[in-house]
C-alpha cells in the first residue's frame, strides 16, 4: 500500500491552495529574486566602479599633458642650442684638442655640421626605409625639424625647415595629424603641404619614356610620368573618401594600413627627434676619437 505522503506532488499543493495563496506564493519568490539580482548588481559595481576609474584615468591625462607641456620648454633651450650648431649660427667647445685643429682647418670651408639631419633620418630605422638615394640631395638641405602639440581639433603638427635649394619652392614643409582619441590614439586625418616642384625636380614622381610602335606616325618618343617611392609622399598622405561606400573591403583595408603607416611614421619623427640627434653625436664621436 502505498504512502499518501509519497503521493503528494506539486499539483496538489496547487489545488491546496485558494487564488489568494497562490499570488502571495508567487510574489514571494519575485521578491526574493529581485533581493538577489540586487546584491549581485551591488556586488558587480563594488568589482568595476567605473565612475571612479575614469575620473582617475581624465586626472591621469591631464596630468599627463601638463607634464609634457612642462618638458617641452624645458626641451626648447636644448633645440635652439642645436639649431645654432648644426646651422653654423654659434660654435660648439671641443675638449679633443686633434679634433679642434680639423676643425680649424675645417671652419674656413663650411660651417655647422652638413647634412646633420639627413643622416639623422637615415639612422632610424623606420625612416631609412622610406628615403630613396634620389631624396638625399633634398634632405641635405633640411635644417631643422619641430613639433608641436595642437588642441582644436586635438593632434600635433611636424615642421620641416628648409635652405633655399633647386628642388622645390617651400621653406617649410608640413604634416598635421588630427586625432579623434589622441590618448587612444585613434587617427581621424593627416594634413601634408603641397610641395611646389621646380620643373623637372619632382622626386614624388618620375618620367618614363617609350619608343613609338613600329609603323606609328609619330616618330618621337613617347613620355609620361609615373608616381614613384620617396620620403616626400609623407607631405601627400592618404586621404578618407567622404562617403565610405565608394570603396570597397579590399580599398579599405588597404586604406587603414597606408593610414597606419604613415601614422607611425609621423609618431617616429615626433618621438625619436632626440634619438636620432644622440645616434649622430654618437656617430661624430666615434669618429673624432679615432683622429
Amino acid at each position: 500500500m502505498s504512502n499518501d505522503k509519497d503521493n503528494f506532488n506539486m499539483g496538489d499543493l496547487s489545488a491546496a491552495l485558494n487564488d489568494e495563496d497562490r499570488a502571495g506564493l508567487v510574489n514571494a519568490l519575485k521578491n526574493k529574486l529581485q533581493s538577489l539580482t540586487g546584491q549581485h548588481s551591488e556586488l558587480l559595481e563594488n568589482l568595476s566602479p567605473t565612475s571612479q576609474h575614469d575620473e582617475l584615468e581624465a586626472k591621469f591625462f591631464e596630468e599627463r599633458a601638463a607634464l609634457e607641456a612642462k618638458y617641452q620648454k624645458l626641451y626648447q633651450p636644448l633645440y635652439t642650442k642645436r639649431f645654432e650648431i648644426v646651422n653654423g649660427v654659434a660654435e660648439f667647445e671641443t675638449k679633443n684638442e686633434a679634433a679642434m685643429d680639423q676643425e680649424g682647418e675645417k671652419a674656413a670651408e663650411e660651417k655647422g655640421v652638413p647634412d646633420f639631419w639627413l643622416v639623422a633620418m637615415k639612422n632610424n630605422e623606420v625612416l631609412a626605409e622610406e628615403i630613396t638615394e634620389r631624396d638625399e640631395g633634398a634632405l641635405k638641405y633640411l635644417k631643422d625639424i619641430k613639433w608641436h602639440r595642437i588642441e582644436d581639433p586635438k593632434g600635433f603638427k611636424l615642421e620641416f625647415f628648409f635652405d633655399s635649394n633647386p628642388y622645390f619652392k617651400n621653406y617649410v614643409l608640413t604634416k598635421t595629424y588630427h586625432m579623434i582619441d589622441e590618448d587612444e590614439p585613434i587617427l581621424e586625418k593627416a594634413i601634408g603641404t603641397e610641395i611646389e616642384w621646380y620643373p623637372g625636380k619632382c622626386l614624388t614622381q618620375k618620367l618614363l619614356k617609350k619608343k613609338p610602335k613600329k609603323g606609328s606616325k609619330n616618330s618621337k618618343p613617347i613620355t609620361k610620368t609615373e608616381d614613384c617611392e620617396s620620403f616626400f609622399n609623407f607631405f601627400s598622405p592618404p586621404q578618407v573618401p567622404e562617403d565610405d561606400e565608394d570603396i570597397d573591403e579590399d580599398t579599405a583595408e588597404e586604406l587603414q594600413n597606408q593610414m597606419e603607416q604613415d601614422y607611425d611614421i609621423g609618431r617616429k619623427v615626433e618621438r625619436d627627434k632626440l634619438g636620432m640627434v644622440s645616434r649622430v653625436s654618437g656617430l661624430q664621436n666615434a669618429s673624432s676619437n679615432e683622429v
